[in-house]
């Protein structure tokens, strides 16, 4: 991202949001709605530049009767604290990776299944269309509600502090920081990796210290939470597609009037999509931002690594997990995996 493009999303994030954003919980009572909304994201980030124009046209729209405070980056604790949070309904929304959210709806993971994804052009058609219904539909039957349009989180690319990966032999042994789901862990143990399960709000102090050797995450991410001082190496594997749901309390999104849940919904969804644009425009000026701050890219051949997942069994085995109803919907998108 540029120094301007940076300039604009600090600006958008620290003083558009004034008293909506990374403050304390103020009852001012003129709401008729006092809502919290939580994230894992930097002040910074497209999420919460993009959620702060939401929460904007909410309250405008709803003419002051809905206000929607903003706690972003880790405020209120890792994203097992924020779910369980979201869960009892000690906050109402929650921006949360399916991946993470799989622990809960184990098929919300099932569009990070690695390298499977060419390119948006088939994700989003995905996201949006039957994969994405049929996720929701799970999602509810554990008592949230996601919005209809996904967030974007971004392709994935690992980093390394100690050696470059450069295939898939380079991932023996490795240390590698995963999110805590059972699908990560279980891709980078079919690499012979070492995966270590750790939340997001200690990766940073975790590369420190070199508990961890290295991580996985979309440039955004490893440019904003300035992972580029703590990882050498960037190989660019594009291993696995990543959104955010935007997730709802459901007995507190049930109890709104309809209007006030059609107002939400679409401005929602509104900035979920100039948020995925966002994404797209910035990746090549995170490129170049992460290469001036000393991180050295790796272009990578994403066929042997497939193939060595496919060797190990690790398509089968979660296409056995995840059924044949769902693994279906994946395929009609992907192409034939497994």
């Amino acid at each position: 991202m540029t120094l301007r493009t940076t300039r604009r999303s600090v600006l958008l994030a620290g003083t558009a949001a004034g008293a909506t954003i990374a403050m304390p919980w103020v009852a001012k009572g003129a709401a008729e709605f006092q809502l919290k909304y939580a994230n894992n994201s930097p002040t910074a980030h497209p999420l919460n530049v993009r959620a702060v124009e939401a929460m904007e046209r909410i309250k405008q729209e709803t003419n002051g009767r809905v206000e929607i405070q903003i706690f972003p980056n880790n405020q209120l604790g890792s994203d097992t604290d924020m779910l369980s949070q979201l869960r009892s309904g000690a906050i109402e929304f929650f921006t949360l990776s399916g991946l993470i959210l799989s622990t809960l709806v184990p098929v919300a993971s099932i569009n990070g299944i690695g390298f499977v994804w060419e390119s948006y052009d088939k994700v989003w058609p995905a996201m949006d269309g039957a994969l994405g219904a049929y996720i929701r539909a799970q999602i509810a039957k554990a008592g949230l509600h996601a919005f209809e349009r996904q967030w974007d989180n971004g392709y994935r690319q690992m980093t390394s502090s100690t050696r470059p990966i450069k295939g898939p032999d380079d991932l023996k042994g490795f240390k590698i920081r995963v999110p805590p789901s059972p699908l990560w862990t279980s891709m980078f143990k079919a690499f012979d990796a070492a995966p270590m399960s750790i939340n997001f709000s200690e990766v940073y102090s975790a590369l420190q210290t070199k508990v961890a050797e290295g991580q996985e995450n979309p440039l955004s991410i490893i440019f904003f939470a300035k992972l580029f001082e703590v990882q050498k190496y960037l190989s660019e594997t594009n291993h696995m597609w990543d959104g955010f749901w935007f997730l709802a309390n459901g007995k507190a999104w049930n109890g709104l009037p309809a209007d006030v849940r059609e107002v939400i919904a679409k401005n929602l969804n509104k900035s979920a999509l100039d948020q995925r644009t966002d994404i797209c425009k910035q990746n090549e000026t995170f490129k170049a931002d992460l290469t001036a701050k000393g991180m050295e890219f790796i272009k990578v051949d994403p066929k042997p690594f497939r193939e060595k997942l496919q060797a190990a069994g690790f398509y089968k085995e979660w296409k056995g997990k995840y059924g044949d109803e769902a693994w279906a919907a994946l395929e009609k998108f992907t192409g034939p995996i497994a």
